[in-house]
Parts: structure tokens; C-alpha cells; sequence
């Protein structure tokens, strides 16, 4: 088997803590930044930080403001937070005075060697990869700016769980073999072996066969290479003759098909039953009956099937008149089965027109080559694996592959389901690991993900990794 990883990013939100310590600066370098934290649960981010302002020693009439903003890499998303202003004496006692500085937090230069600063802002997704900068502003007499920039302090990188999906590529049928079921109530005079078409609903079971038959062999995509019809008759009478009326009729309606269907002789395989018990055992289990339970007990019984049929008759007289009028004309049935072969299709072109008019022609293997012509992660590409699981529902590699999109989609519940039908090989066991991983439960996500590296998945170690990070991070204690 061929696999086809595709990457997709899910970004995983946890409440934990990460930490940054010295190293970074700002104001030209002269505030050290000496401790770094930040929290976040989903909700709320708390930006923890410590400052060193012993080495800023502004005039009197001077000050520092200081305004923290979290970014995204591409500017288009930020937080700002609570400004900090440090001021000379002079500038100290006029904020005081006037009451003007609208939310920011004012310390008096020289009072302090260092300075906590602590603020909170609403948690977003954006945030899992954003830096984090502190904007400042150093004004003298009147107002004036002396200096002001933009100091980078630390990039916050949240671990993320980036599933990289294993699509399974078919091995690709030599034949592609199908067969198409139906059923066919043809209707025979009391006792009698010989088709007459006008029969009660014969008109209309009779060229009902022909029709199916044809709409098969019409199509120039597709090969007829057999057709069997098996016929039931029903329990009431003697088995002896209930087996000559299924033997017989099976033939009558083999021998006018084939000469409809301009079939050679013997084309059609028959076989019959001569009673059907299974049928009758289907309708009165779901029935509500009663004496249900007793009908049912009789037809599982060993007895023998006249001896069956006689003690329904005995012991469940409204019943069994009820059965006989009502459900054993259904028993006399034949069922025909038609099996085929459908062309290979060699060029994308012709893969893609089927795909959308007639995909149940397409094989697994045809399936994927259309997947491979669209971008990984698109609708398009996504339709392809789910119109494969429908036509293939309980085909392992179907599931799989479906259940890839799923997750990539964010269905997590279809997905489930798919992988219960995936089968246990490696690729599943991964696939379930990943499942396992958005979905947060990363205890079950990393069990299943040793056993896919024990299997040789080549990306389980790197999936093992990321996990073990989340888990750790997740393990730190958040202080919100």
C-alpha cells in the first residue's frame, strides 16, 4: 500500500504555563526583562511579566510610559495591554494632581528596582504563535518625545498537535467484479409449473427481469459474465411437492429469461429451496404477534418442516391463518443475481466524468488517482474519500481514508465511526491516535501512538513528541 501524508494544522488550546527568563530587554536595553509568564485556558490569557527599572533614572520632568501588545505574525491580529508609566518627580505628583492617565499604572522613579506587572485579555486561537512587544515612549518638559520604539520581548508558541494524515492507496483490482441483486415475485396458478405472462402480476415481474437485465448489459462499461435465479416456495403443503414446485418453477423461469434475454442455453445457474423458512422467520421475529415467541420457538425447533408447519397450524390457528393469507404468498419468491465486470478507466479524464455521474463503476484504486488530481484538505478532495466510502462501506482502506477527511473537517464523529471500520493495521491504530489528539484526550492519544511506532509508522515519533510536549505544558499550573 502506497501512503499520501497531508498536513493540517489544529490548533489546541490547553491551560498551562510557559516561561522566559533574561535574555531580552527593552528601551534601547536598559529595562531588563527578568521574568516572563503567561497563562491561558481557552478563556483568558494572563500576562505576567518583571521588569528591572533600577538602571532608569529619569529627569524630573521626565518620564517612561511602557505599553505591552501581543501580535500575530502577519499584523493582522493584536492585543494591547495596560500602559505603565514611570515618571520623575516633577511629572510623578502632576499625574497625581490632574488624574489623567486613564487606565495606566504609575510608579515613581528610584522607588523601586523592579516592577510586577500583571494584565489579562481575552484568549484567542491567533495567539498560539504571536510575539509579544513592548511599545515606549520617553517624554521630557512639556511633553516633549526624547525617544520611542518598539522592543521585541518573546514569540509565545503554544504547543499545537499537527496531525499529518496517512492516506492509503488502494491496491488496484485486476477485475473489478460486481453483482446486482433483486427479487422477482413471479406468480403460477395453484400447483401448476408452466409461466403464463398475463398471470395476476406477471406483466409486471416478468419484464421487470428483462429491464434489469438490460440495464446492465446496455452498458458499454460493463461485461455480463453470470446469471443465477434461486426459487423458495412456502411452507404450507408437504415438502415433497413444495420441492418439485421450487425445482420446476426455478427452471420455467430460467428457460423463459433466456429466451427473452436472448441468453444461450444454460447460461442462467439454478437452485432453489423448497420452503421457506428463513423468510417466515424474518417477518413474525419483527412481528408483533401474539404468540411470537411460540411461532418462533416452532420454526427454530428440529422438527421436521411439515411437522412445523402442521403444530403453527395446531397450536396458533388465528395466527397461522393469518401468516397464510398474508405473508406466505410472499415465500414464493425467486431471487436473481447478476454478476458483471466493469472496465478499467485508464485516463484521469475519464476517472473525473464517472466520478460524477456514475462513481459506484470506479474502483478504491480509481477513487485515489482523482483524490491526487485536487488540493489535499479541499471539498473536492474530501468528496472523493467520502463518495468512496459510500460505494465501499465496509471496505477497511475506505474507512480509513475517510475517516482522514473527517478529522481534517473537524467531524470527529464520523470520523469515529469510520475508524470502526477501518480495521487494526498500523495505519488505523495511528489514525486513531490522531482522533485521539484533537480530540484532547492525549493519554489515549500517546498509548496509541507507541503502538503505531511499534507497528512502523514512520510519523507515530513524531506525533509521540508533540503529544508528550502538550502533556507536559498541559501539566503546568495556570494562575487565572
Amino acid at each position: 500500500m502506497v501512503l499520501k501524508k497531508i498536513i493540517l494544522a489544529t490548533l489546541v488550546a490547553v491551560a498551562s504555563i510557559t516561561q522566559a527568563t533574561g535574555g531580552v530587554s527593552v528601551v534601547k536595553g536598559s529595562i531588563p526583562v527578568t521574568r516572563f509568564d503567561v497563562a491561558r485556558n481557552g478563556e483568558r490569557m494572563l500576562l505576567d511579566l518583571t521588569f528591572d527599572v533600577s538602571g532608569f533614572k529619569p529627569g524630573k520632568d521626565s518620564e517612561l510610559t511602557v505599553i505591552p501588545v501581543l501580535q500575530n505574525a502577519d499584523s493582522t491580529e493584536s492585543v494591547t495591554f495596560a500602559p505603565v508609566v514611570i515618571a520623575g518627580h516633577n511629572d510623578y505628583f502632576r499625574h497625581l494632581r490632574e488624574d489623567d492617565l486613564d487606565g495606566a499604572t504609575l510608579y515613581r522613579a528610584g522607588r523601586q528596582s523592579s516592577i510586577e506587572y500583571r494584565a489579562s485579555a481575552e484568549d484567542f486561537p491567533w495567539m498560539d504563535d504571536a510575539l509579544l512587544k513592548v511599545n515606549y515612549r520617553i517624554t521630557g518638559c512639556c511633553s516633549s518625545v526624547l525617544a520611542e520604539g518598539t522592543d521585541p520581548v518573546t514569540p509565545i508558541k503554544t504547543p499545537r498537535f499537527k496531525p499529518i494524515f496517512n492516506y492509503v492507496c488502494p491496491v488496484a483490482d485486476s477485475v473489478k467484479t460486481r453483482e446486482l441483486k433483486k427479487t422477482s415475485y413471479v406468480d403460477f396458478p395453484v400447483n401448476k409449473i408452466v409461466i403464463y405472462p398475463d398471470y395476476r402480476r406477471n406483466d409486471i415481474e416478468l419484464p421487470r427481469i428483462i429491464a434489469t437485465i438490460d440495464s446492465v448489459r446496455n452498458d458499454p462499461d460493463i461485461t455480463i459474465t453470470a446469471v443465477s435465479i434461486k426459487g423458495f416456495a412456502s411452507p404450507e403443503g408437504t415438502y415433497k411437492h413444495n420441492t418439485w414446485l421450487a425445482q420446476n418453477r426455478t427452471q420455467a423461469l430460467k428457460t423463459y429469461v433466456e429466451r427473452l434475454a436472448n441468453f444461450k442455453p444454460d447460461f442462467i445457474k439454478t437452485s432453489y429451496e423448497p420452503e421457506d423458512w428463513e423468510g417466515l422467520r424474518r417477518y413474525v421475529d419483527k412481528s408483533s404477534l401474539a404468540h411470537r415467541d411460540g411461532i418462533l420457538a416452532l420454526i427454530d425447533s428440529d422438527l421436521e418442516p411439515d411437522a412445523k408447519d402442521a403444530r403453527i397450524k395446531r397450536d396458533y390457528p388465528e395466527e397461522y391463518a393469518f401468516l397464510l393469507a398474508t405473508v406466505y404468498p410472499g415465500l414464493r419468491h425467486s431471487d436473481y443475481k447478476i454478476d458483471y465486470t466493469i472496465r478499467t478507466f485508464t485516463s484521469l479524464e475519464e476517472i473525473l466524468r464517472v466520478l460524477k455521474s456514475e462513481p459506484q463503476k470506479l474502483s478504491q484504486a480509481e477513487f485515489y488517482r482523482a483524490a491526487q488530481s485536487m488540493k489535499p484538505g479541499s471539498p473536492e478532495y474530501n468528496e472523493v474519500f467520502e463518495t468512496a466510502v459510500r460505494m465501499y462501506p465496509d471496505d477497511p482502506v475506505a474507512n480509513l481514508n475517510a475517516a482522514n477527511t473527517a478529522m481534517s473537517s473537524g467531524n470527529y464523529d464520523k470520523a469515529a465511526q469510520y475508524l470502526a471500520k477501518a480495521g487494526d493495521g498500523p495505519e488505523a491504530v495511528y489514525a486513531s491516535g490522531i482522533l485521539a489528539a484533537l480530540r484532547e484526550d492525549y493519554t489515549k492519544a500517546l498509548s496509541l501512538f507507541e503502538r503505531a511506532a511499534k507497528l512502523k509508522v514512520a510519523d507515530a515519533p513524531a506525533a509521540i513528541a508533540s503529544v508528550k510536549e502538550i502533556i507536559e505544558y498541559k501539566n503546568k499550573k495556570a494562575d487565572l
